[in-house]
């Protein structure tokens, strides 16, 4: 596999004409691959600099800029405290000289929650692992509440196991390599909790903290119990509830919350959580369910981040113990439901049910096992590759 244009290429290059441009996203997602490539697509004369470097930083923090520069790329400013003041009184004075992309950690994100002073001067993406279909190169276009297209590939069910070996971070994807994985996802996750969450947050026990991301690919895929993690790592409610939002907002794990509908007698509060980086987890099965999940939610917000749309990815589960993987919406109405197995087994009646209940327009039960594509009542029974490929 060789890198290609990442998925947000041109939509960053059209966004950059109109306002600064900020990518946030996990650890070694490939942000500064990402802002280099965008360079050599659209400008001729760039200023890249990165906060890590002496001799940028007094630049930036001057600011003095190459002349004739015609697009800024600041990254890794984060880590200055008073980045965003910075930024906006970059952009206010001299913002029609030039382009500026900002690229960093998820402290970009984090930041950002607060009061935004940089409020209507920027886009903000982020940037996901690798999908199946930008492996493959397939550029789909989707339109909310319409049917999704599938064409099958030669190449799908191989990429989708390495995919599934492999996760979909640009390091790990392109080398293939077994041992190579296992050092880089304790490298990775211990320059996370060590340099990311240390440096910013006022986490006292970063080590019980720590101890609670160890257990986070075993709960992969699961219902999220805040009770069970206190009585594990002897912590008050408080702390594990605030560690959780940590890894949350550091883009180690993401939360999916259950549909709300008066149609159904829903659950209101228990999440469930998956990991940015699913070849962490053991699991064959869980492992397969947190893919589909990440590709799901890379969609929701490039439909989002890129098109504007308002995509929401949710599970269904009622009171009666009913439950159906996945349930992506557009403006809070159905658009499609999936089921994931990780072989074609007896149609769900449960996604039958909520099927019907809810109006759903289209129902999918997305199996491992390749070369499957059948129309079953109102289900389509479909591959993982063949269905994957259709997303972005």
């Amino acid at each position: 596999m060789q890198i290609k244009d990442r998925y947000l290429n041109r939509i960053v290059l059209r966004d950059l004409k109109q306002k600064m441009v900020f990518v946030g996203g996990p650890r070694q997602v490939g942000k500064t691959t990402f802002a280099r490539d965008i360079i050599g697509a659209g400008y001729r004369d760039p200023a890249y600099l990165n906060w890590d470097y002496r001799d940028d930083r007094l630049n930036m923090l001057n600011g003095v800029f190459p002349g004739g520069a015609d697009i800024l790329i600041f990254d890794e400013i984060h880590k200055y405290k008073r980045w965003k003041r910075l930024v906006k009184g970059i952009y206010d004075k001299k913002g029609g000289e030039f382009d500026i992309i900002v690229t960093g950690s998820a402290r970009l994100d984090v930041y950002r929650r607060g009061g935004d002073s940089l409020l209507g001067r920027y886009h903000y993406f982020r940037l996901h692992p690798f999908s199946l279909a930008e492996v493959l190169g397939t550029v789909n276009s989707l339109a909310p509440l319409k049917d999704i297209e599938f064409v099958q590939s030669e190449k799908s069910a191989i990429e989708l196991e390495n995919l599934m070996k492999y996760g979909g971070f640009p390091e790990t994807l392109i080398t293939k390599d077994e041992t190579g994985l296992r050092r880089w996802h304790n490298e990775r996750i211990e320059k996370m909790f060590r340099e990311d969450i240390r440096d910013i947050t006022l986490v006292r026990d970063i080590g019980s903290m720590e101890l609670l991301g160890s257990f986070m690919p075993q709960k992969a895929a699961g219902l999220l119990s805040l009770n069970a993690i206190r009585e594990d790592l002897e912590v008050s409610h408080r702390a594990a509830s605030s560690w959780i939002d940590i890894l949350e907002r550091f883009y180690y794990i993401y939360r999916i919350y259950p549909y709300a509908s008066r149609k159904i007698r829903s659950l209101k509060k228990e999440s469930k959580v998956y990991l940015w980086d699913w070849s962490e987890i053991d699991d064959r099965s869980r492992r397969f369910e947190n893919l589909v999940a990440g590709h799901l939610l890379k969609l929701c917000h490039y439909l989002r981040d890129a098109e504007g749309y308002k995509i929401d990815l949710y599970y269904l589960r009622d009171v009666e113990g009913r439950e159906v993987d996945f349930l992506v919406t557009a403006g809070q109405k159905p658009w499609f439901a999936v089921e994931v197995k990780s072989r074609d087994t007896a149609i769900s009646k449960n996604l039958l049910y909520f099927g019907e209940r809810l109006k759903i327009p289209y129902s999918y039960q997305v199996v491992l096992e390749p070369g499957i594509d059948q129309q079953r009542e109102n289900i389509r029974f479909i591959s993982a590759d063949k269905f994957l490929s259709g997303l972005i």
